[in-house]
């Protein structure tokens, strides 16, 4: 079996099969070219999917930009040895301002405007708020478009003018550190500790497809988390389980987390 079919089929159970075939491509297509090759945004699943494509191959090197420091959504270029130029990740910045004053938009909101407009997702990088503005990466193809396009969002009248990259300041989070015990090592258990609520309300989260884990949908509720996973919610960060730390006397489990806001 070569490399690239059980790399595909490695992530067939995952449903990433597509994002995989993708990256394969490109990769395959720079040894041919011995030039570079850049892809859409990737989340930072994608970015693992990127890595492992990319130590498969010899003759490929991996590059990766999203347009600021900590950028969550990047471009992957794969690169040959032999190429000597500078990959153009063909990365644009936009800022959208409105009048905070009257109205409050929500990072959901915006990407569903840009979405609205027929635009694929793929197309988009991290969108950062600021309160009554917010800063959007974008492929360079399509910032003009979305400038000339967007001049409202809900009832708020929105303003779109061109951002220089370095405008955007590296992303900076807030960490809480979590040391509790919980009854098992269910997603809605782990989540419910990390995020500060109730496991019902948690579960009701996870049923609507608010939480992901390892940048994946989660599956469910009941679904076994380890050491070393993330689980990501809209609207509230992530939470790292940094150390599963053993059972208690009382035979609950003892875990340390990391909230990253």
């Amino acid at each position: 079996m070569s490399d690239r079919e059980k790399i595909l089929r490695y992530y067939r159970s995952s449903g990433e099969e597509q994002v995989a075939a993708k990256l394969l491509d490109a990769a395959e297509g720079v040894q041919r070219s011995r030039k570079y090759k850049v892809t859409e945004f990737l989340d930072p699943y994608g970015y693992t999917i990127a890595e492992t494509v990319a130590a498969h191959y010899d003759q490929v090197e991996l590059q990766a930009n999203g347009g600021y420091l900590g950028a969550e959504r990047q471009k992957v270029a794969f690169v040959h040895p032999e190429f000597r130029g500078i990959p153009d990740f063909m990365l644009s910045a936009l800022k959208f301002s409105w009048d905070s004053r009257y109205y409050h938009l929500a990072h959901r909101d915006v990407l569903g405007a840009v979405l609205g407009l027929g635009i694929k997702r793929e197309t988009i990088g991290d969108i950062i708020m600021m309160g009554d503005s917010a800063q959007i990466i974008v492929d360079t193809a399509i910032a003009s478009f979305i400038e000339k396009n967007i001049t409202q969002i809900g009832a708020a009248a929105v303003s779109v003018v061109p951002e220089r990259l370095e405008q955007i300041a590296p992303r900076e989070e807030k960490v809480k550190e979590i040391k509790t015990t919980v009854a098992s090592l269910r997603l809605d258990v782990i989540a419910a500790a990390g995020f500060g609520v109730s496991r019902s309300k948690m579960a009701d989260e996870i049923a609507a497809d608010k939480v992901k884990v390892n940048w994946q949908q989660a599956k469910s509720s009941s679904q076994a988390m380890k050491q070393g996973d993330i689980i990501s919610m809209r609207g509230r960060g992530r939470v790292e389980i940094c150390e599963i730390l053993g059972q208690t006397k009382k035979g609950r489990t003892s875990i340390f987390l990391k909230r990253f806001i």
